[in-house]
């Protein structure tokens, strides 16, 4: 028999879409159209409601960037379409199919209730069902002319923010009108389409492949092209048997749910993801009340908070849909947020505002964590998300892995503790599944565990800017739920996959460790003032709570400002987002991001002086309650520098401190203070004072730095272990500039090429002593580079210390670089450690398989440390995470592991101007390091004395035995009961028992999840008659005890 695949393959394609998809929306007639360009940001529907409408005809101009535009649109339906089905239909000037990077709508009626959204995907707004006939149709729309940023691919573009974007309109409205929907040929369209696309994925020499072939044939042999609406039926006829035929008994079952994945910024603004989210929203409550058996899933707590409070008929349209269990809050953390760079604590906080949001807002307690798309995973997850009450995990990014593939789909994770949570990684490899028979064949081809689990999970609904599922999305999911040749479709709740999942495949295989993304390694650098803004941010949030909570302790008028912090810590939370702390947003996101970061500082630094201020008050008036001591002894004058009378440190860290600070007046003093504790400045001595020669050799009798003459560090020698640090003839901290254009996604990405080019900053303008003991010495080294640049390095040895620090001021006007700092350093370290939340990873340092190759840039909190047998070195920072390490042979024999920070990049896309202009930060070198000293000064560092008038010294709030065991957070309960919340963590990686010495009279203390929840299978603290408590940590476990209070 002849082939006739192609001919009929075509034909199907091409009557598709030239006769029968034109033929859905037959009849139509035009609406009257009205407009009013709102002059500059998006206004309440009151104002559009009360403005001036000029006519406005289909075919013009509209919408300058980041533009909106409202829209009156009137019309009648005509009488002879009694009985049919009516809807208006909407063109704003669409360009291409892509929802969320466009022109979007939201049409309200006049009264304000909005009722759908049109996009390219889709442009309906339901009318009558069927319709009388005359009725009276008038809406108010409002229009946004976002632009499409990737438009042109990887090319920088202006449109990233308002200011730059220019006032051209963008778009030209293209269609208004009130149409008939012929169901029979909207159903015909979609049946040729399933089919069609089931057929291609078949075998070629499946009979079924050819059982359907020729039912189309057929079908379309039926079909009159002069009479599309008159015949469709007589098509759909031929095509039942092929319909009906259920799927093998065999089938692997894809669990439908529907989702629209609302990056909460982008390539667009936080304003606009406001009413992204009023859109999809709407559409989706739209489409529950369409298909009763439609279910959607849906993350981020913020945005729904967004629409509670500025859409009130969709927030109870919302409420209806969870009701009728249409509708699934998901993911229990308040955004998606980036699963690499934010601190332990914070991530706490992401997954407990997220939970609670559910639990008050609708009762429901949210059960998994919903990660589709954050760029990696750090293996801290697994014991946090069960520790906050979930049971499951699920995320989407892996299958955009450019080198090696994950070997499982379903697989329990474990974490750095051992913790273990049911992970499902979905096998359609996306979040915005439409049903194509592509994506069916994929995710039953790809799906990795085959022969020990039978089902997996497909998200499906337009994404990222949003659009979510559409009607034609639940008839494909209708037609596809038991047809032979594919797999089964079933929309379900996330929930019931899982526990399905889990039922059948509970000895799934484990994966240990990180889930890293070998992809997108660049979000650890791009955009450091954001990524610095975030790190201080959770800096000062700890400090503030930490002095509140001892203030409401001991300062009997004192408040503790629970609304503040709440609110404080809700916007941090939105801007670790995964496309905004990792730097990967357009300007407009990073420069507002910059100036919440500033407000937040402001606020939190208040906050803190207010509460310190409270507490000095307290011990002035002689307030002797637990807690409140005597000043410590003050050590002998010698040669500590004159301080402020009756000034104190605070210690925020958990930490004892013994160190050299700067008072505000500028003078330099040496303290020691207790962890969370406070002491007068100038109270103890350093064991040696620092020296200084004339060529800036600097010892202070630990360590002694040399300079050479370009500035690098010629020599760092550990003077308590009698070595050499830097690898024989290496510069340390040699700053290298390397060219930096990825293939793709600039900000988001690091190519291995960018190794191949470089420069190394080897000329400096000056070598400058700054600082010349006793309790410091300092050598300043200027340079410029490049386009302009330029960067100042102060480089400081204090009296008592083994850290060298690296104060550094860069003005940057580079394009498309990376600027990279390295320590060659004279060790054999076979793998690198990197702190991470509530603990540290180890990573080798060779490149035995591709799964270590692929590793080539990589992420760390505060510190990274490599070691061998018997001595270690670490490198401090306070606020950058990329970096890289790798490990060379020297023709002496010895091994130079080399650690590099990656300090600042200049990606052009999407934000033209990335990290352009000054930055601060600091980075330091500490020889002599075990992991142990890598944490405290990672601390130290991360959280620098406070000094502060007034009082008496204060006794540590909390402090604990050893130093393993760490306090993270100290705060009063979120229930404003008056208990005391603490939460520490095992840091070393090993097992121990510490006391708990809270500094404050307590009833009882309680191990709570993070929610501060009893945790029913805690093993009880003891608890002794001066109410220290004694615990048990397994290694890196995260442990929140209760505190109660009379």
């Amino acid at each position: 028999m002849h082939d006739e695949r192609r001919r009929i393959e075509e034909r199907v394609q091409r009557l598709l879409e030239q006769r029968i998809q034109p033929a859905v929306h037959a009849a139509s007639v035009p609406f009257a159209v009205e407009a009013w360009e709102v002059p500059d940001e998006p206004v309440p529907f009151a104002e559009a409601q009360s403005a001036t409408y000029e006519p406005f005809a289909v075919g013009t101009p509209w919408g300058p960037p980041w533009g909106t535009t409202w829209f009156r649109v009137r019309g009648e339906v005509p009488a002879e379409w009694a009985g049919k089905r009516v809807e208006a239909v909407f063109d704003l000037g669409f360009v291409g199919d892509w929802p969320g990077g466009q022109a979007e709508a939201l049409v309200h009626t006049l009264d304000g209730s909005p009722l759908k959204a049109v996009n390219p995907q889709n442009q309906y707004v339901p009318i009558a069902h069927p319709a009388a006939g005359g009725e009276q149709v008038d809406f108010l729309i409002e229009a946004a002319s976002n632009p499409d940023i990737l438009a042109n691919g990887f090319r920088p573009t202006w449109f990233g923010d308002k200011s730059t974007a220019g006032r051209q309109p963008l778009y030209t409205f293209a269609r208004a009108d009130l149409a008939v929907l012929d169901e029979n040929v909207w159903h015909l369209s979609l049946d040729l389409q399933v089919l069609r696309e089931l057929m291609l994925e078949l075998g070629e020499h499946d009979p079924r492949r050819h059982d359907i072939m020729y039912a189309l044939d057929r079908a379309l042999d039926a079909l009159d092209l002069d009479d599309v609406p008159g015949t469709a039926g007589d098509a759909r006829e031929l095509l039942k048997g092929v319909l009906e035929r259920p799927a093998h008994a065999s089938a692997h079952t894809l669990s439908a749910v529907g989702h629209a994945h609302i990056d909460s910024a982008w390539l667009w603004p936080i304003r606009e993801t406001k009413r992204k989210t009023s859109r999809t929203f709407s559409n989706v409550t739209a489409l529950a009340k369409e298909y009763p058996e439609f279910i959607f899933a849906c993350s981020q707590a913020q945005q729904y908070e967004w629409v509670r409070d500025n859409y009130p008929k969709v927030w109870e349209r919302i409420h209806e849909a969870v009701k009728n269990g249409q509708w699934a809050p998901v993911g229990g953390m308040w955004v998606e947020a980036d699963g690499n760079l934010p601190g332990g604590e914070a991530l706490a906080r992401q997954l407990v505002h997220g939970k609670r949001f559910f639990m008050d807002q609708f009762g429901i307690e949210t059960k998994g964590v919903w990660l589709p798309d954050s760029f990696g995973y750090t293996a801290a997850y697994p014991q946090l998300a069960k520790l906050a009450g979930n049971e499951w995990f699920l995320t989407q990014k892996l299958s955009w892995n450019q080198t090696n593939k994950l070997p499982h789909h379903t697989f329990w994770w474990e974490g750095i503790d051992g913790t273990r949570i049911f992970t499902h990684f979905p096998p359609v490899d996306t979040y915005n599944a439409e049903f194509s028979g592509k994506e069916m064949a994929h995710a039953v081809r790809n799906y990795q565990d085959k022969g020990r689990g039978t089902r997996s999970l497909a998200p499906f609904g337009h994404g990222d800017g949003g659009g979510g599922p559409t009607r034609e999305m639940m008839e494909r999911a209708r037609r596809l739920a038991d047809l032979e040749g594919s797999a089964k479709v079933v929309v379900e709740h996330p929930d019931d996959f899982f526990a399905a999942a889990r039922a059948e495949y509970p000895d799934a295989p484990v994966w240990s460790g990180e889930l890293y993304l070998e992809l997108h390694r660049a979000t650890y650098t791009s955009q450091a003032r954001t990524k610095q803004g975030n790190r201080r941010s959770e800096r000062l949030l700890r400090e503030a709570e930490l002095w509140a909570t001892a203030a409401a302790l001991h300062a009997p008028d004192y408040a503790y400002p629970y609304e503040k912090l709440d609110r404080l810590w809700k916007t941090v939370l939105l801007h670790q987002f995964h496309d905004i702390l990792p730097g990967s947003s357009i300007a407009w996101v990073h420069r507002e991001a910059e100036a919440e970061y500033a407000r937040v500082a402001k606020d939190l630094e208040y906050l803190t002086r207010e509460a310190i201020k409270a507490l000095a008050a307290a011990t002035a008036v002689g307030n002797r309650s637990a807690g409140l001591g005597a000043p410590p002894a003050v050590a002998g004058g010698g040669w500590a520098q004159p301080t402020t009378a009756g000034a104190f440190a605070y210690n925020t860290s958990p930490f004892d401190r013994a160190e050299v600070i700067r008072t505000p007046e500028g003078t330099t003093t040496y303290v020691e203070v207790p962890p969370s504790g406070t002491a007068p400045l100038g109270n103890a001595e350093p064991p040696h004072k620092v020296t200084v020669t004339e060529d800036g050799v600097l010892d202070n009798g630990l360590v002694r730095v040399e300079f050479a003459e370009d500035g690098t560090l010629a020599s760092v020698r550990d003077l308590t272990a009698d070595r050499e640090v830097l690898a024989p003839d290496a510069a340390g901290n040699l700053l290298r500039l390397h060219t930096d254009l990825p293939n793709y996604w600039d900000a988001w990405d690091i190519d291995k090429h960018y190794k191949h080019r470089f420069t190394d900053l080897l000329d400096a303008e000056s070598v400058t002593v700054t600082e010349q003991g006793p309790l410091l010495g300092a050598v300043r080294v200027e340079r410029t580079f490049g386009k302009g640049s330029r960067i100042v390095q102060t480089v400081t040895v204090r009296a008592g210390s083994r850290r060298i620090d690296i104060e550094t001021e860069i003005d940057w006007h580079e394009a498309e670089k990376i600027l990279k700092a390295a320590f060659p350093i004279d060790i054999h370290a076979d793998r690198s450690t990197a702190e991470i939340q509530f603990g540290h990873v180890h990573r080798p340092t060779h490149t035995n398989t591709s799964w270590e190759a692929a590793r080539f840039e990589v992420f760390g909190h505060r510190w990274v440390h490599v070691a061998e047998p018997g001595y270690g070195v670490a490198i401090i920072n306070d606020s950058t995470y990329g970096h890289d390490v790798s490990r060379t042979t020297r023709d002496d024999g010895g091994t130079t592991t080399t650690v590099r920070l990656s300090l600042v990049r200049a990606p052009r896309v999407p934000d033209p101007e990335a990290d352009q202009g000054r930055h601060r930060f600091t980075y330091a070198l500490l020889p002599g390091a075990t992991v142990e000293d890598a944490i405290a000064e990672g601390y130290a560092l991360n959280l620098p004395l406070r000094v502060a008038e007034g009082g008496t010294a204060v006794e540590p709030l909390v402090t604990t035995d050893g130093a393993a065991a760490v306090v993270e957070a100290v705060k009063l309960a979120d229930d404003r009961s008056g208990d005391v919340i603490v939460r520490l963590y095992e840091s070393l990686g090993g097992r121990t028992r510490t006391t708990v010495r809270p500094g404050f009279e307590h009833t009882g203390v309680t191990v709570t999840d993070l929610l501060e929840r009893p945790l029913a299978d805690a093993q009880p603290p003891t608890t002794a008659e001066d109410g220290t408590v004694t615990v048990d940590l397994r290694p890196f476990q995260v442990l929140t005890l209760r505190f109660g209070r009379a």
